[in-house]
């Protein structure tokens, strides 16, 4: 059975496109036929990140309706398949958000997951993806303000009648943060079904144009990814089962540490 996800944000600047892209990669990796489609279509990145900034046809060109569907689907690494927006305001003003629905049917029946990354904040291109996925997937920082407005991405997808899944707590670390995990899941009344660890090397992958779980797939934030994607997939995340049998992982202490006590 197919799954469609859409990654959303009630600000930009979360981890959103990194975090669509290491999960479209990490399910490449599992071996499920992925698809990650970039509906960030005024601010795209998604195709930067996976190496394809420079490519002929995009998604713009599609719900232009001056290209196929076909003619926009890329390679990317590990076997992903990638459907970037443009970076020309031309093309974002060209483009009919409205065919995003047609452009998900065709998709869907070549994938078992497909991955939309939505345009961070309240818009009209920003509702569409939250409304036509299985389940959306909130990025949160660990901050009072990212919380809100996450909660508010929350509320506008229940309205156009979707579903959240859970949170993704994203650039984590082991100093004090403004809000718990316990407060998070209780304000936002979904679980958090992953953290990502604030990772230097997540901005040197994106400087090589690349996912961080193929730059520096031993990364604690690669680590993450994969855990989450092995949940998407149903299957189990083992890592490096000798190290994780010597000492406590990161991600562990991490979790420990930001949440503990906090209400």
């Amino acid at each position: 059975m197919v799954k469609v996800y859409t990654i959303a944000s009630g600000k930009g600047g979360t981890g959103k496109t990194t975090t669509s892209a290491n999960l479209g990669t990490c399910l490449a990796e599992l071996g499920k036929e992925t698809y990650v489609m970039d509906a960030d279509m005024g601010m795209a990145n998604l195709g930067i990140i996976m190496g394809l900034e420079d490519v002929p046809i995009t998604l713009h060109e599609v719900l232009a309706g001056n290209a196929k569907v076909s003619e926009a689907v890329y390679d990317g690494p590990c076997g992903v398949k990638v459907v970037p927006s443009g970076i020309s305001l031309k093309g974002f003003q060209n483009a009919d958000p409205d065919k995003l629905r047609d452009v998900m049917r065709e998709l869907i029946g070549k994938c078992e997951f497909l991955i939309i990354d939505a345009p961070a904040g309240i818009s009209r291109d920003g509702v569409i993806p939250l409304a036509i996925a299985d389940e959306v997937i909130l990025i949160v920082n660990p901050e009072l303000s990212s919380m809100v407005d996450a909660l508010k991405t929350k509320i506008l997808t229940e309205l156009v009648g979707g579903s959240v899944k859970g949170a993704i707590l994203t650039r984590a670390t082991m100093e004090n943060t403004e809000v718990s995990k316990q407060k998070m899941e209780e304000v936002l009344g979904v679980k958090v079904i992953g953290i990502i660890p604030e990772d230097p090397n997540t901005r040197r992958a994106a400087a090589y144009k690349s996912p961080i779980v193929v730059k520096y797939p031993d990364s604690d934030a690669s680590k993450a990814y994969r855990r989450i994607a092995a949940n998407l997939a149903g299957t189990t995340y083992t890592g490096d089962l000798e190290k994780e049998k010597s000492r406590e992982g990161f991600i562990e202490r991490l979790a420990r540490s930001i949440f503990k006590g906090k209400k």
